[in-house]
């Protein structure tokens, strides 16, 4: 399979730039949308579209739903849902800068940007805790069936992916005033070696989230970088899937509500955003919209 936006599997970039757009026209949609496809290579650029999108459209993604809120026990999980996401890749500010102000140039006749975020390669991909980011990441084979739609979903579909975006906020004052064992324990890994804890406690949030302890598993592909917007910082949590089911699965258990236990992340770190996105394959060179279109 080779028809996807290879961005989402590439290695994380040094920096990067998050675009969200709503829409203020429907009449001229696809125009903007062409204008979009034009400018974006799926590698440098991925760019992702919420379910406002296919429906102005009388496009059919069946797999495609909104973001809704999560309530559990003393955690919320807010949804705010866009209409079209874009990741620009790179290693310097300024461009990405001027890539962003031609995006939003390009479709300001039907979208509006709303939100704007810089992130950054913090280390070796590290979060700002100081733990490793994303190392239980399928590959290869394993990231391509976990993040992409195979080539029995059909022309337009194949090849896509769909995406949870989150803005998470840290307390990183609460969390430094932790002692090393109790940060080592609410990650559920020691910082100093990466190495799991088979004693961590069933809050630890590695033990929330494992993968392999979903049935059925809930694998996904995740692309996290931190941010930091004046005295605010965090993570922009980015996670691509073949469908939205592992991310809800694995968010649902987070908060509590599988089994009652809350993640142990929600101490010092708040999620202020919530979006799913699909991306389309390519095709040619460029997005493949047919499923959009109706």
């Amino acid at each position: 399979m080779s028809h996807y936006q290879q961005g989402i599997l590439a290695p994380v970039p040094a920096q990067a730039r998050h675009l969200f757009f709503r829409i203020v026209s429907t009449a001229v949609l696809p125009a903007a949308l062409d204008a979009l496809a034009a400018q974006v290579d799926g590698t440098s650029t991925v760019v992702g579209f919420g379910e406002s999108v296919p429906l102005a459209l009388s496009g059919s993604l069946h797999g495609l739903r909104p973001f809704l809120p999560i309530a559990g026990n003393g955690v919320d999980i807010p949804s705010t849902q866009y209409a079209v996401w874009c990741w620009l890749r790179g290693d310097d500010r300024g461009e990405l800068l001027q890539r962003s102000r031609a995006i939003e140039a390009a479709v300001a006749s039907a979208l509006t940007l709303v939100q704007a975020t810089d992130t950054f390669r913090y280390d070796t991909g590290r979060d700002l805790t100081g733990y490793e980011d994303g190392t239980e990441n399928p590959e290869g084979d394993a990231a391509l069936a976990a993040a992409f739609a195979g080539d029995d979903a059909g022309a337009g579909e194949a090849g896509g992916s769909y995406v949870a975006v989150q803005h998470w906020k840290h307390d990183l004052n609460a969390f430094g005033a932790m002692s090393s064992a109790d940060q080592d324990n609410t990650i559920g890994r020691r910082k100093s070696d990466n190495e799991e804890l088979d004693d961590a406690p069933p809050s630890a949030h590695v033990k929330r989230t494992a993968q392999e302890s979903f049935e059925p598993e809930a694998f996904v592909v995740r692309r996290s970088m931190p941010w930091v917007e004046g005295r605010d910082a965090g993570l922009l949590f980015v996670a691509f899937g073949h469908s939205l089911d592992a991310f809800e699965a694995q968010m649902r258990r987070m908060a509590g509500l599988e089994d009652g236990i809350t993640d142990a992340l929600f101490r010092f770190s708040q999620p202020i955003t919530g979006g799913y996105y699909w991306c389309p394959p390519m095709l040619a060179g460029r997005l493949d919209l047919r499923a959009l279109m109706g």
